[in-house]
């Protein structure tokens, strides 16, 4: 799914408009019966809905909300800023249609002090959508204060009020905290990002059935990772193929008392699919791997911990869950990357060797795939002072690093060399463990062993590992959940992928 700025936005409602074709106000009947549509079936145990409208499009659709939610059987009040107050021309519209209700009543925002919010009553918000490119006025901030004070679920329509689409907003301005956010037709960039994001709620995207000839003609550097994307990306196995036909992965991975992190990233890579699977640890880790991975190879590479990084030259290396930074293993490893050419998975502890010295950024060889979380990424690359300037930061580095940047968020970025972004929407809090990393090396590993591109391979591994977490959280809670139930639910992930692809034939 392509992610479009708040112009992009304004443009693609135009050219439905214009070559659908189809007017303002029947657009704005469309989007608004979507919405009435999804209040009415998911608020089944309330009864009253309070309607604040701005006076702009996003109003209009508020207006038409209200309208269609008193037909569907609920107690419906609307606040609008005053009684004469001057509307779009699409609004204005939705206005006359409302006072023709006599079952609504219309109130101004400043009886917000007076009326009572029971319970059962839901807050829709409708002041400002995709538009807003600014600060919220004081009036307009002392409302939306008032409204996040009140312990009533809230309901935003396209936007949460105050928040901007494309930047990050002022810290000092007021931004309405929705419980959902009904967003039409695709994602805003600011959805995900932490700053926006914990303003939007659960998101819901709302197909309005705006022109699909004007996103494929369209361009754009931002994604999000959708079924779709995923679908086209996954390579089924084939019937007539054996162990050699899925590759060779290499776990490089482990010290003494960090031996389960190469145990989790070796059982991925084998949960993934790879054909072979090596995992070259120290001896003090041979026992528990021999055991706990019995379909994987060991490879000794010292003691207690690494000093020998010699792999075969047909294999792929994810190197990194538990190595730890003894000196001597930092100085091979740093010998190891100056020798080597093809594309590594580096996450961990291979991460903070190179951020020792900003030369070791050059060592990295091409087409590597890096996946620091945010502090890991401050040691290779420096501070920023929002997840926005780090997006940015991390797409000049892989540009002129020529790599893939797996960048660790709630909704983890992939930075390709080319400066593509894509979101993935997968995953939960029950990942905000250690051990969920090394877990995500294996899947990468695994995958670009199996021949698929690295960008492909981002793409897959993510949203699969991702996938995975929201599976297991829904057997045993995102504070239950361990990164080896992660690996468990792979299984479960690859039997639905199948049965999509299946369909799709």
């Amino acid at each position: 799914m392509k992610i479009f700025t708040a112009e992009q936005i304004r443009k693609w409602d135009e050219f439905t408009m214009i070559h659908e074709p189809v007017s303002s106000i029947q657009l704005m009947e469309r989007a608004s019966l979507m919405v009435a549509g999804w209040i009415s079936e998911n608020c089944k145990n309330h009864k009253k809905m309070v309607v604040f409208c701005g006076k702009g499009n996003n109003g209009g659709d508020g207006l038409a909300v209200a309208r269609m939610l008193y037909q569907k059987g609920f107690d419906v009040d609307v606040f609008i800023q005053d009684l004469k107050a001057k509307f779009s021309e699409s609004a204005s519209v939705n206005l006359r249609r409302l006072r023709d209700v006599s079952g609504v009543s219309l109130k101004e925002f400043k009886d917000i002090d007076t009326y009572h919010f029971d319970d059962k009553t839901v807050i829709v918000d409708a002041l400002f959508g995709t538009g807003l490119s600014r600060s919220l006025d004081n009036k307009h901030k002392d409302l939306v204060d008032v409204i996040n004070a009140k312990n009533n679920s809230k309901i935003s329509i396209d936007v949460p009020s105050g928040l901007s689409v494309d930047t990050i907003s002022e810290s000092n301005t007021s931004v309405l905290r929705a419980d959902y956010t009904l967003s039409f037709q695709s994602w805003k960039r600011s959805f995900l990002h932490p700053e926006g994001g914990k303003y939007t709620g659960k998101v819901i995207v709302l197909d309005i059935h705006l022109s699909k000839e004007y996103v494929e003609s369209t361009e754009t550097e931002y994604f999000v990772i959708d079924d779709l994307l995923v679908e086209s990306v996954f390579q089924p196995r084939r019937e007539f193929s054996h162990k050699g036909s899925y590759g060779k992965a290499t776990i490089i991975a482990g010290s003494y008392g960090k031996t389960g992190a190469a145990v989790l990233a070796t059982q991925a890579a084998l949960k993934t699919g790879a054909g072979l699977t090596f995992t070259l640890a120290p001896r003090c880790g041979y026992e528990i791997l021999q055991t706990s991975c019995p379909e994987a190879m060991f490879i000794k590479g010292g003691e207690d911990y690494i000093v020998s990084f010699e792999v075969a030259k047909d294999t792929i290396c994810g190197i990194g869950p538990g190595l730890g930074t003894h000196q001597d293993t930092q100085k091979e490893f740093l010998q190891f990357l100056k020798n080597y050419s093809k594309p590594l998975v580096l996450d961990a502890d291979a991460l903070n060797m190179i951020s020792k010295d900003e030369k070791n950024l050059r060592l990295i060889p091409e087409k590597s795939i890096i996946t620091p979380h945010p502090k890991e990424f401050v040691r290779l690359f420096g501070k920023t002072d929002n997840s926005f300037d780090r997006l940015e930061l991390a797409r000049k580095k892989s540009e002129e690093l020529q790599i893939y940047m797996v960048l660790k968020d709630h909704h983890t970025q992939i930075i390709t060399p080319q400066g593509k972004v894509f979101y993935n929407i997968t995953g939960n809090a029950g990942l905000a463990k250690g051990g969920s990393g090394d877990v995500l090396t294996g899947i990468l590993t695994s995958l670009l062993a199996q021949g698929y591109s690295e960008e492909h391979a981002c793409i897959l591994g993510v949203w699969l590992h991702g996938k995975a977490a929201d599976c297991a959280s829904e057997k045993y809670s995102k504070e239950s959940m361990l990164p080896t139930d992660v690996i468990n639910e792979l299984g479960s992930v690859f039997i639905e992928m199948n049965r999509r692809v299946a369909v799709n034939l």
